[in-house]
């Protein structure tokens, strides 16, 4: 019997999970690595740290599964998206720190493009904002501050990738530069509707064709490991950036179907069919996958904070020891007595799209205790979350009755009643959680014949539990009223 390895590879650890063809795990292995913060506002990460974790994460799974080489039908590929790898073609190596996605270290390039009126044309042709959060200035950051780099890439001697392109690099050898339809939609460099790297955006920021990675479909055979990495080559078949594949691993085929992944940050994608939809209300057009000749679209929300909120409790203000003591400390309390925490440490994404934004704490009485704040850290996750479906709801014209949910945080309890309470609608928790990599290893199976179509991963879909709406509807509004009051006051508080 054969399986299926992913290599799910997050913002703040790596996960190797073996899949059986029932869609189950049969073992995983989890490596969290240093986060680096070189300014505020600014995140890093080493790449090598990134790939030697893949690598030791994947091998310790294979270990606890007592399987080899021989007995993976093929490996797929998941990453946190919009984070830059900028590594050398002859070496391998890395010239600089990866920027993650967080990072708002391209904040004044991205102010200068919207001064030059840039906005509604990469609007068009990406379905993105001008943000920092998007790979392509990122790009231009690193050039900018990096002497040489940019003559370099033009050369071809430096490539870029998103860190799926990084990691399949290095998986093969070297022998493949390759990144998927879904992964490239987020780089404010692709068009979504020619399916190409477009030359209007690339002039823009000054980033060079000879760097980019092709950019295949994401189920399908790219290549095959390098020997020496396993024992025996393995085929690499699929790879979507980590939001697409919870979407694909949620089994949201249906135009009108969504999920919310309460992950570092929270990522909410409704399925919107073969054609892309323009937000009108700050949400982002993006391509949840290519497979079988067709793109499939969806609709993004982007909240950068939500369960990064859990760590700062943990490891800035040393409320909890480990992450897992925070429903503990947040039931002891029967509610967050009027104080809200808004996480903008980083700014905040949809729908603001506000890079000076910072975190504040509103409410605080003589009376607030680690309880309180606890609970209200973990609501925020909620009602970012209901400021996503409410702008989704709008653009694409439906009311959402069920939300399926995913991600470390969605173990909690009390905040899924909570989101359902928020929503008034049912919130839907599948048994296997790790739908991120149980998307990656989908697509790795379809494009091998491992699965033979999509009514297989449907049919794998099972619900864990289910939570209904037990809020009364003058609640739910005073509670909102509230957080919306508390998000006024975190906009735009870093100076330009």
């Amino acid at each position: 019997m054969q399986y299926i390895l992913a290599l799910d590879q997050g913002t703040t650890s790596s996960r190797a999970i073996v899949f059986n063809r029932e869609g189950r795990i049969v073992a995983a292995a989890q490596q969290e690595f240093e986060q680096i913060l070189p300014h505020p506002g600014h995140v890093e990460h080493d790449p090598e740290a990134i790939w030697e974790s893949v690598l030791a994460t994947a091998k310790e799974a294979l270990s606890k599964a007592k399987l080899s080489a021989e007995d993976i039908a093929a490996i797929g590929v998941t990453n946190q998206r919009e984070t830059v790898v900028l590594w050398e073609r002859a070496t391998g190596r890395p010239v600089a720190n990866a920027v993650v996605w967080q990072s708002r270290a391209s904040a004044a390039i991205c102010e200068q493009m919207k001064a030059n009126a840039l906005e509604p044309m990469i609007r068009e042709k990406t379905g993105l904002v001008i943000d920092p959060y998007f790979s392509g200035t990122k790009v231009r950051y690193l050039f900018d501050h990096h002497d040489g780099l940019q003559e370099r890439a033009e050369l071809g001697e430096v490539l870029f990738g998103t860190v799926d392109s990084f990691l399949i690099w290095r998986l093969t050898g070297g022998r493949r530069h390759v990144t998927d339809y879904s992964n490239a939609s987020r780089t404010l460099l692709f068009n979504i509707h020619t399916l190409d790297w477009d030359d209007e955006l690339l002039g823009v920021l000054g980033v060079p064709r000879a760097m980019l990675p092709e950019v295949l479909p994401s189920s399908h055979v790219y290549g095959e490991t390098d020997p020496s990495l396993f024992g025996a080559k393995i085929p690499v078949a699929g790879i979507a950036g980590d939001q697409q594949a919870a979407t694909f691993g949620q089994a949201c085929f249906e135009v009108g179907s969504a999920k919310n992944t309460y992950g570092t940050g929270c990522f909410l994608l409704l399925n919107t069919g073969e054609e892309p939809v323009v937000s009108r209300n700050n949400l982002l057009t993006t391509i949840g996958w290519g497979i079988d000749g067709k793109i499939t679209y969806c609709l993004e929300g982007s909240v950068f904070i939500a369960g990064a909120v859990v760590q700062w409790l943990r490891d800035g203000l040393k409320l909890i020891k480990s992450s897992s003591e925070v429903e503990r400390l947040a039931a002891s309390v029967a509610d967050s007595d009027g104080v809200y925490v808004v996480p903008a440490f980083v700014g905040l994404g949809a729908p603001h799209w506000d890079p000076f934004a910072r975190g504040a704490i509103l409410g605080i009485t003589r009376g607030t205790t680690a309880g309180h704040l606890a609970r209200a850290a973990v609501e925020s996750m909620a009602y970012q979350s209901r400021d996503l479906i409410e702008a989704m709801e709008k653009d694409a014209g439906i009311q959402l009755k069920l939300l399926k949910v995913d991600g470390g945080a969605a173990i909690n309890n009390e905040l899924m009643q909570f989101q359902a309470d928020l929503l008034d609608a049912n919130v839907l928790r599948p048994v296997v959680s790790e739908t991120t990599a149980l998307g990656a290893a989908y697509l790795a199976g379809l494009a091998v014949g491992y699965w033979q179509d999509l009514g297989d991963v449907s049919r794998n879909w099972a619900l864990e539990r289910e939570f209904a709406p037990q809020m009364n509807a003058e609640e739910r509004d005073r509670r909102c009223r509230g957080w919306r009051r508390a998000v006024q006051r975190a906009l735009h508080w870093e100076e330009q």
